[in-house]
């Protein structure tokens, strides 16, 4: 076999092996962006330069679990005790709203000098590299939220095993600048007809039942969020309209916008958004 033959193949064997290797860590600029989102194929961060959010004030008919989640992130950028949260039920009541909102509440009241609080997104599929993202931020100089919109498991869905160990078990635990956030619609992130099939067919039901709400245990804060009166619908229609300047008499703003909700079937902070979206349209105005 020539040298030229060989060293060909010995290239492309090369080639093959880079490619079954593991990918290496790309170098992060945190100074980039204050929110990333994690790409686990890469071991990288994205950073976001535009973040869907909106002001906290507009968030309304929440202020307890909004008070409660402002003070434990304000703690944790500060540098002191705080808790993992799960934010959970009622779909379109602002839970991924406030997260991002409270985020950036915290940072714009940060003294001068202080390294901001970063928002990492990490989504639901990607649960499983949660040891890699963790290990990837641990030494810096920044503090991390970790957030998982939409956070559930199904059935056969073993990889919350992996989310309870990065949240408070393993040796090493959770690193001191990190705290994980939840959205989800189940409280225990489970579907109930798997944790009641656990309780029948488990020959030790109470058992097989904690192993799989244990979960949930992990998030020192439960922030419940429930269906909106239409007092409450109303008061976010206002805010809304009020922010962005939509000139509409007051009577047949609420008109319309109960019309809106009923047509929908429901009320919520979702639904007031979209409302004022379509709102904005027909007024000719940018939001």
């Amino acid at each position: 076999m020539s040298d030229e033959l060989l060293t060909d193949k010995l290239d492309r064997l090369i080639a093959v092996l880079e490619r079954m290797a593991p990918p290496k860590p790309q170098p992060v600029d945190f100074d980039a962006a204050d929110c990333f989102v994690w790409n686990p194929d890469h071991l990288a961060f994205d950073p976001v330069n535009k973040v869907n959010r909106v002001d906290i004030s507009l968030i309304r008919g929440v202020d307890t679990v909004r008070d409660i989640l402002f003070d434990n992130t304000k703690r944790f950028a500060d540098g002191y005790q705080a808790n993992n949260v799960l934010l959970w039920g009622a779909r379109g009541m602002g839970k991924s709203s406030l997260v991002k909102a409270v985020h950036a509440s915290v940072n714009t009241a940060a003294s001068a000098g202080s390294h901001p609080l970063k928002l990492i997104e990490i989504h639901r599929e990607d649960i499983d590299s949660l040891p890699a993202l963790m290990a990837a931020i641990k030494d810096t100089a920044y503090r991390f939220i970790l957030f998982c919109d939409d956070l559930s498991f199904d059935h056969d869905d073993t990889s919350y095993k992996s989310l309870k160990a990065a949240l408070e078990g393993g040796v090493e635990g959770r690193p001191d600048n990190v705290i994980f956030y939840a959205t989800s619609n189940r409280r225990h992130l489970l579907p109930r007809d798997m944790i009641e099939n656990e309780r029948s067919t488990a020959i030790n039901p109470s058992e097989a039942v904690e192993e799989k709400v244990s979960l949930s245990d992990r998030f020192g804060l439960w922030l419940g969020f429930h269906k909106c009166s239409q007092d409450d619908y109303l008061s976010m229609i206002d805010g809304y309209a009020a922010h962005f300047d939509l000139a509409v008499n007051k009577q047949q703003l609420h008109a319309q916008a109960l019309e809106w909700s009923t047509t929908r079937g429901s009320r919520s902070g979702r639904v007031a958004w979209q409302f004022t979206q379509d709102l904005a349209g027909r007024l000719g105005k940018k939001l």
